[in-house]
């Protein structure tokens, strides 16, 4: 694997910083064109960059109250950020300055649904865990019962045993028949018995793959696991969050990942990414996606090596061993926030990460070089800086933090003086960014190593196919 340094041509995320920058350049010679204004709007949607484009797209409503793209590039924002309330503001302005806009009248019903929906399931959730936990296993138990996905006649894939219980022979046949073109309760009652906090050892002679964004790219999915290997009884894999959407098999990848959880339930773990939330997925997956816990601590079972290259410096250990913080996003907007009171987050009361909060901080903060904390880009969460992991790691007797979240050109970045590792796991992410793809490797020693790979061919099918009308009017 040549480095990836060694890409000649650019990547489309450097030609959308180079038209950020020239978009830029010209607002500082001219702030009072709506039109620079909403562009770099759409350059900053693009970048997922969602808060500062909200902020972009504002700016040109100020300048033009009848700028209809503005609206419609603020409505994507806030839908990207889980605010559909102010979407469905912007897209009623749309209609009122442009009554025939069939794209935007098209969102704006989609986007009331989904309000309706999420205000439906917010008045009926229950404040016991105990009630939550066997309401949640009866819904999706009444759904299959009443048909919701019907087995076709002519089936000839792959079928559990009698007893309906995965079996090795089972999930090798799933992975054939998903790549070949065409388990959800077993895996809900593990992750439902889970803590918020899984903690995780490596033992001796073995190791874990830490696995970034998947993001839905299931053939890149599939050569991934001929580079980590399969789970099995000595070999565990943990996801960090974002199976699903961008690409267009996120239904293949989630379904292989739950059938591995129920027959691995030790040796295979899956944290929660901010796109298993319930205004991006439907039924069954946004029920199981509340039971997903939220972080794992991966702990060593043997002291650190003396060979081994220091990574980070001096590491912080926990009774003499290496332990590490995977979790999808990042650290939080307070300062005394202890690995107890992770552990005490109820998600399965609060399922939906919301705005504010511990859950919402681990599922969408993203790193800053600058130290302490400023506003997300995303316009949800924070920046956190170096001082802020160093500190959080060391009250905690963290060595270092392995995140996900963000896409890295190199698939990998290691930040922060070495106390913050990002894993994304999505190679040429939306078939356009041109990035490599990483994941880690982590021994009983703590030793921490990285593997590079790059997309491979798949069927003509586009990313985020089955998205209908998020893509209006850009």
């Amino acid at each position: 694997m040549p480095p990836f340094e060694s890409r000649a041509k650019p990547t489309l995320s450097s030609l959308y910083r180079q038209s950020l920058d020239l978009y830029t350049a010209s607002l500082n010679k001219n702030p009072f064109d709506p039109i620079v204004w909403s562009n770099r709007a759409a350059v900053r949607l693009k970048l997922e960059e969602h808060g500062l484009a909200i902020a972009d797209a504002s700016r040109a409503i100020e300048l033009n109250p009848r700028f209809v793209k503005a609206y419609l590039r603020r409505a994507l924002a806030n839908l990207a950020i889980m605010k559909p309330k102010g979407a469905v503001t912007d897209l009623k302005k749309v209609l009122q300055l442009e009554p025939n806009n069939t794209s935007a009248k098209a969102q704006l019903d989609a986007t009331q649904k989904l309000l309706r929906r999420l205000r439906f399931e917010a008045a009926i959730s229950s404040k016991d865990e105990v009630a939550t936990k066997v309401a949640t296993s009866i819904k999706i138990r009444d759904q299959l019962a009443q048909g919701i996905a019907p087995l076709e006649k002519d089936y000839a894939g792959p079928m559990l045993s009698p007893d309906g219980k995965p079996t090795v022979e089972f999930v090798d046949s799933l992975l054939t028949w998903f790549k070949d073109g065409k388990i959800v309760l077993g895996a809900q009652e593990q992750l439902v018995a889970e803590p918020t906090l899984v903690e995780c050892e490596v033992p001796e002679g073995e190791t874990i793959n830490v696995i970034g964004d998947t993001h839905g790219q299931y053939y890149d999915f599939l050569h991934l696991h001929t580079l980590t290997g399969k789970p099995s009884a000595t070999h565990t894999l943990l996801f960090n969050g974002d199976f699903v959407d961008r690409g267009s098999w996120s239904t293949e990848i989630v379904v292989v990942l739950f059938a591995y959880k129920w027959l691995y339930p030790k040796k295979v773990f899956l944290n929660r990414g901010n796109h298993e939330t319930a205004d991006m997925n439907k039924k069954l997956f946004e029920e199981v996606f509340t039971a997903l816990p939220l972080a794992t601590l991966v702990s060593a079972t043997l002291p650190p090596r003396s060979d081994a290259s220091p990574n980070p410096k001096n590491p912080t250990l926990h009774n003499g061993m290496k332990r590490f913080f995977v979790v999808h996003g990042g650290l939080f907007s307070r300062e005394d926030v202890l690995l107890s009171e992770i552990r005490d987050v109820d998600r399965l009361k609060q399922k939906q990460p919301g705005q504010e909060g511990l859950m919402c901080k681990m599922l969408w903060t993203d790193p800053q070089d600058q130290n302490g904390r400023g506003p997300s880009k995303r316009g949800v969460g924070i920046g956190f800086g170096p001082d802020i992991t160093r500190w959080w790691t060391e009250k905690n007797e963290v060595t270092a933090v392995i995140r996900s979240h963000e896409v890295r050109q190199g698939g990998y970045s290691v930040e922060h003086n070495g106390l913050l590792i990002t894993v994304f796991s999505s190679p040429n992410y939306v078939d356009q960014v041109g990035n490599f793809a990483a994941f880690a490797t982590i021994d009983a020693t703590g030793e921490t190593k990285f593997t590079t790979f790059s997309e491979q061919p798949h069927p003509p099918i586009k990313p985020m196919a089955y998205a209908g009308n998020m893509g209006f009017g850009l």
